[in-house]
């Protein structure tokens, strides 16, 4: 395949991009329940569960940048190919060996091959749009992986912890990453084309001086971190309630399944849709849920509450990058999308470990509460984005 190959053509090896998205997903998200639980099972209590949380964010701060500049230079399969090897050493560690620090490095190296595999696959996924109205179908597909794996992974991981043990889960782990690599061998390779010279010297963070990225990265550091305490409660909860493993998945199953059909419904309506005020709705929706969902009454009760926050949290993604794609240059798009994931990886460090403490001092559910008062404080930079779309000032 030359470098001159169109659009169309890319489009056609799709979904082997969404393949091997979610088998690298899968790996982080079998590793993130597993060693959740883990940690719980061994009575470390939540602020281990903080810590564990917290080193899935610490290796994409690192890497996103570098990850960026690498997938704006060689395309997709060079940083895929680093990004399965380190998720294949880490989940190998975690399977020869459970303990802290072992499971610890593989969380931080699952979470750091997902970062850098996932900046090339997303940036590989707006070269197929031909047109920015395209770019929410676009991604609304790339974001099924995740939801995809996040409804598959977290069963898979519960059910071989109740029914055989803890070194099942791990092994998983270590197989999704092989998997990930075959399909991803499946795409056309092709070079990018050149940066120019006045690109490449401008650093990442010279992007920031466009308003629009500003506040949308604002708004999106506030809903990943909201995900983050749906993730970090779950287990929390769920183990205070006497919760199995097993149902503590399906409620985990719940939010990815829900986050999956509003996706579909945004591939569907995707020229109907307006990015930013589906992102205030959004935001409105996750707040009011966060603020009950502690009270909700067992199992099922928790399984729905975690599909309202999918149905709200799950829409994030797609709205994000499409207009990502729109408000940055398309030769620095590697730049966006690492910076993007600097910024959204900075709260996924600080948050859990927050989280658990906050949790230790007070109550589980406060990380819930405190989410839904910075989800409310958020609609100010979702105004100033209207605004700014406006052409007002």
């Amino acid at each position: 395949m030359t470098q001159s190959s169109p659009a169309a053509n890319l489009r056609r090896a799709f979904p082997w991009l969404i393949a091997g998205l979610i088998s690298l997903h899968a790996c982080m998200a079998v590793t993130r329940v597993a060693a959740s639980l883990w940690v719980l099972h061994q009575g470390h209590g939540e602020w281990a569960v903080g810590v564990l949380l917290s080193l899935f964010a610490v290796a994409p701060m690192l890497l996103a940048m570098w990850a960026g500049r690498q997938a704006d230079r060689y395309g997709l399969h060079r940083p895929v190919g680093i990004a399965v090897l380190m998720a294949l050493f880490g989940a190998l560690v975690a399977l020869a060996g459970q303990g802290l620090w072992t499971i610890g490095l593989s969380c931080f190296l699952a979470g750091g091959a997902l970062s850098v595999a996932a900046v090339a696959m997303q940036r590989e996924a707006g070269q197929m749009a031909d047109e920015p109205s395209e770019l929410k179908r676009v991604f609304g597909w790339m974001a099924l992986g995740p939801a995809m794996s996040n409804a598959l992974a977290p069963v898979a991981a519960g059910l071989l912890i109740d029914f055989v043990s803890f070194r099942a889960a791990f092994g998983l782990a270590v197989l999704l990453p092989v998997l990930a690599w075959v399909f991803i061998t499946k795409l056309p390779r092709h070079t990018p084309k050149a940066q120019s010279a006045a690109s490449r010297a401008k650093p990442a963070w010279d992007l920031l001086r466009q308003p629009a990225l500003r506040y949308l990265l604002l708004m999106n550091v506030v809903l990943a971190a909201a995900w983050d305490a749906h993730s970090f409660v779950v287990p929390v909860i769920g183990h205070a309630k006497g919760l199995s493993a097993s149902s503590i998945g399906f409620v985990l199953a719940s939010f990815a399944v829900a986050a999956m059909a509003v996706r579909l419904a945004i591939i569907r309506w995707s020229k109907q849709l307006d990015e930013v005020k589906a992102l205030r709705v959004a935001m409105l929706m996750a707040a009011a849920t966060l603020a009950v969902y502690a009270w909700l009454p067992g199992t099922p009760g928790l399984m729905l509450g975690s599909a309202l926050l999918g149905l709200a949290l799950g829409s994030v993604q797609p709205m994000v990058m499409a207009m990502l794609h729109q408000v940055t240059p398309a030769d620095r798009h590697g730049q966006a999308l690492g910076l993007r994931m600097v910024a959204t990886n900075g709260a996924t460090v600080a948050m859990p470990v927050g989280f658990g403490l906050l949790a230790a001092a007070s109550v589980s559910a406060a990380p819930l509460w405190l989410m839904a008062g910075l989800l409310l404080l958020a609609q100010w930079p979702a105004a100033r984005l209207t605004r700014h779309q406006n052409g007002e000032h």
